[in-house]
């Protein structure tokens, strides 16, 4: 029998930040299945919504392990993370007693699409969406998480830090899975091409993610138009305010970059700039091929969802998360002994 649905009504969190209901609570085979909606009301865009999933275990619903907030890629939701058949690298990491944490991007999955949506960006997700979601999982859990984005959601991660929005108090570690802002688009870097794409993109509200055989989601023309600035020829990663990539080089949470030689949308080379560019002492970069010791060439989405990736890939993210786990505990037992 699953978990019964609750009305609206009844729907209030415990939350002491902003306004956040439980919208829905289900059982889902083993796992569990709550989803938030958050409204942080921090953004100049107050119509702003998110829908925040989060994995427990159906016999356990109250356990809470180490945190973890994973982040979907462009054209895409929650399901990346965890299908509703309980596959996924969500799924697996919540079965290992670690406490997951899906959000939903503006407009994606569960989340609303808000009144301003076409002008949506990456840099409104790092400098609203994403610190109102480490708020809250912080408060729900009583743990910094631990941060894990794939494409989009790794950029986004990336511009957080950069943008100082994000730090030590809020992520406990990031992992960045096919993510990178260095490729190069040479037909950019010339004016007339840049302006000309401009106004051709403007004259949409989205690019349709089912047209584009990219995914099931649709992305706002703001982040098409954002990433024609990036890419151009004087383009820097980098928001009007904060430089994005100069602030990297301050980030000093420990860091996991992923790359997969099968990968053409995000290169290794490129996947690799940006894991250099990153200042933390404590980082480390895995490329997912068959020099590398794996039984194949993984793409862009294969490097998490495939069986190969249940294989090969989960477990070696599973140990990461160990491993910082058990970093910031000896951190912390050191920091209380010389108190």
């Amino acid at each position: 029998m699953g978990r019964p649905f609750l009305f609206k009504s009844l729907m209030q969190s415990s939350s002491n930040l902003f306004p956040v209901a439980l919208i829905s609570a289900e059982r889902r085979g083993d796992l569990c299945e709550d989803v938030y909606r958050l409204k942080p009301g921090n953004s100049p865009d107050g119509t702003v919504e998110l829908a925040v999933t989060r994995l427990g275990l159906a016999d356990e619903p109250q356990a809470r392990g180490v945190p973890v907030v994973l982040l979907h890629g462009s054209f895409s939701n929650r399901r990346f993370w965890y299908s509703a058949k309980g596959i996924g690298l969500g799924a697996y990491l919540t079965r290992l007693g670690f406490d997951v944490w899906i959000p939903e991007m503006r407009g994606h999955g569960l989340s609303a699409r808000n009144q301003d949506y076409r002008r949506n960006r990456v840099a409104d997700y790092a400098r609203y969406d994403l610190p109102a979601i480490a708020a809250f999982v912080r408060e729900q859990s009583g743990q910094v998480p631990h941060w894990i984005g794939h494409s989009l959601g790794g950029i986004t991660l990336a511009a957080a830090l950069g943008g100082q929005y994000l730090g030590a108090p809020a992520v406990a570690s990031a992992a960045f899975f096919g993510c990178q802002v260095s490729r190069t688009y040479w037909p950019l870097k010339i004016p007339p091409v840049e302006w000309g794409g401009r106004l051709l993109l403007r004259r949409f509200a989205h690019l349709s993610g089912s047209r584009l055989k990219r995914g099931p989601e649709d992305e706002p023309i703001g982040l098409a138009l954002e990433g024609l600035r990036w890419y151009g020829l004087f383009g820097r990663f980098r928001d009007a305010e904060r430089d994005w990539w100069g602030g990297l080089a301050e980030v000093e949470v420990p860091v996991l970059a992923v790359s997969a030689v099968g990968d053409h949308q995000d290169p290794t080379w490129a996947c690799r700039k940006l894991f250099e560019q990153i200042g933390s002492l404590h980082k480390h970069f895995l490329c997912l091929g068959r020099e590398q010791g794996f039984s194949s060439d993984f793409g862009h989405v294969e490097m998490l969802v495939s069986k190969p990736a249940q294989a090969e890939v989960w477990p070696r993210v599973a140990d990461w998360l160990r491993d910082q786990q058990a970093f910031l505990l000896r951190e912390s037992a050191v920091v209380q002994e010389t108190a």
